[in-house]
């Protein structure tokens, strides 16, 4: 892999260098912006983007492998892969969760296309949400326990998380929309760590907030700006990707300060420690920094993925470059 004139980020055994030029996109591919990022046990990446293809693979060198050839989507916006491989794509505004092999194959669907539940919403803005109700509205990410059972963030126009069985049955749900312990304003991204603790990044309360697998309220993180996803490695060490305050408002909110934080990747050990960050949003088109951070993936060989949002909703509003990056790579320094 070629790495992009060795810019090198992050700190203390945390560094990494910026591989911005990942993937090598197929011919003729259409590719709006990558909304979402996953890796499987054989080092594959699965790109979720909103285009014609929206499902692509390519190894860890960024060479393509292929497209599912899935219908369509009415709009990406997470996507998960199992310990068994299993990939889970979370289709926002189809209220849904669509479930496939591998290779690309239909399991199972969460939800009902195109039927959302009544929770008072009237769009993807939270603050029009008048009580928590049943999937979906407007779903957002999904993880997996280590039991196998499907923890789904719901999301825009929700504000609970609910907990299915490896097969789909609704088994129970947790929250109300607020700015509370256990209460949550748009939960926008769920992880899962080796111990049982489950994190969502409440993206509008600017919090981590951690519960136990029955939705029992442990603590909060709030040395964060919006984040939009949390990962966590088998050693326990968590990476949050944050939106920043410069993007991704909806009607209504002012425009972001000069000072405004901008959007950054940030990594924590298992008790909320900062180890290393970088971005900000200073240079925003340049490689290793960031405009809207979406999705953040850690593989097995210890890099990082990191997809953004440049357009969704007038995300964009002429503060970057059109051609800014919309997927980066970090490749792990050996050594440190």
């Amino acid at each position: 892999m070629e790495l992009d004139n060795r810019i090198e980020v992050g700190a203390g055994s945390h560094r990494y260098q910026v591989l911005e030029q990942w993937p090598q996109w197929p011919p003729g591919a259409q590719f709006k912006e990558v909304v979402a990022v996953a890796a499987d046990s054989q080092g594959h990446v699965y790109v979720f983007n909103r285009g014609p293809m929206p499902v692509m693979t390519f190894d860890r060198n960024g060479h393509f492998i292929g497209a599912f050839e899935v219908g369509d989507f009415a709009r990406p916006h997470g996507i998960t892969v199992g310990t068994d491989d299993t990939i889970y794509c979370v289709d926002d505004c189809d209220h849904t969760v669509k479930v496939f092999s591998p290779d690309g194959q239909s399991r199972f669907t969460l939800g009902t296309s195109g039927v959302y539940s009544h929770t008072g919403a009237t769009s993807i803005d939270y603050r029009t949400i008048k009580n928590s109700g049943p999937p979906f509205n407007y779903p957002t990410n999904l993880a997996v326990t280590p039991s196998g059972e499907l923890l789904v963030t719901d999301g825009y126009g929700n504000a609970r998380v609910h907990r299915f069985s490896a097969g789909g049955e609704l088994l129970g749900s947790w929250g109300v929309p607020g700015d509370g312990p256990g209460q949550f304003q748009v939960p926008h991204g769920i992880a899962i760590d080796s111990r049982g603790l489950v994190y969502i990044a409440d993206r509008e309360n600017s919090r981590i907030q951690r519960f136990d697998l029955k939705g029992q309220y442990v603590d909060e993180w709030t040395d964060v700006v919006r984040p939009c996803e949390v990962f966590v490695t088998g050693d326990g060490t968590v990476y949050i990707a944050e939106l920043g305050e410069r993007a991704g408002r909806w009607a209504g909110w002012p425009e972001p300060s000069d000072d405004a934080v901008g959007g950054r990747l940030s990594i924590f050990d298992h008790d909320g420690t900062l180890l290393a960050r970088w971005g900000g949003g200073e240079s925003p088109s340049a490689a290793g920094d960031f405009f809207a951070p979406h999705d953040v993936w850690v593989d097995k060989f210890g890099d990082i993925y990191v997809s953004e949002v440049i357009w969704s909703a007038g995300v964009n509003r002429g503060l970057i470059s059109p051609t800014c990056h919309t997927l980066q790579k970090f490749v792990r320094i050996d050594g440190v």
